[in-house]
């Protein structure tokens, strides 16, 4: 789980305080402090531009993803053809 480090690092540049606090199943609420109300937007631009950032980063590259498509295609009609040989036969 990479994204509480990540936040963490970010906070702690800033000098920005949280908390974590479960409410019930699957509910948390979260609460910031710090001495300046720039800190806190700026800790989460950072972070935002971090997480933006890596979910790019995972992504295929465009070419990549057309040479996995046009290899389907390839694959798609050869059998699409079997099919309806099979059909005319009956």
């Amino acid at each position: 789980m990479e994204a509480p480090k990540d936040f963490d690092r970010v906070a702690r540049k800033w000098k920005v305080d949280y908390a974590f606090y479960k409410t019930s199943e699957g509910k948390h609420l979260l609460f910031f402090k710090s001495g300046q109300a720039d800190a806190i937007t700026t800790c989460f631009s950072e972070y935002s531009r971090r997480v933006l950032k890596k979910s790019h980063s995972r992504q295929r590259p465009m070419m990549e993803q057309l040479k996995q498509a046009t290899e389907r295609a390839r694959q798609q009609p050869h059998r699409e053809r079997e099919l309806e040989v099979a059909h005319e036969d009956r």
